[in-house]
């Protein structure tokens, strides 16, 4: 793998109860919606499972994503190709963890904040939708 190690952890809070941000973390047609540039290969399930394999792309970048960990508070994906590493989501009740860390080309730090800014942005447009 080209690029270098790279790692970032980041929490940021989220005016929305744990579910919400489960639905638009663990719900692949829901997280595609906010990841948007990068999308996800075709026919996955309702949920995100362990033992899931899929790929994302972000323009001309394929990444491969192995499902790790998905439980009720915890993602976890083992990357590959794009990015030779992992990604770990947590979350509860008004925040979002996220950790990544991997060796590729791509700025991950810059991505990763840019994303979950993304995630914040559209936690927030649902819960306007909701009340």
């Amino acid at each position: 793998m080209f690029g270098t190690f790279q790692q970032s952890h980041l929490r940021i809070e989220v005016n929305a109860p744990a579910s919400i941000i489960r639905d638009c973390l663990m719900r692949p047609a829901v997280a595609e919606r906010w990841l948007w540039p990068q999308r996800f290969s075709a026919g996955l399930p309702e949920e995100f499972e362990v033992g899931l394999s899929f790929t994302s792309s972000i323009g001309p970048v394929v990444i491969h994503h192995v499902v790790d960990v998905a439980q009720s508070n915890c993602l976890r994906c083992l990357l590959s190709q794009g990015i030779d590493g992992y990604h770990e989501w947590y979350w509860g009740d008004g925040w979002v963890q996220s950790r990544l860390e991997g060796i590729s080309l791509l700025p991950l730090n810059l991505s990763q904040s840019v994303s979950l800014w993304r995630l914040r942005e559209f936690v927030a447009s649902r819960q306007q939708k909701t009340a």
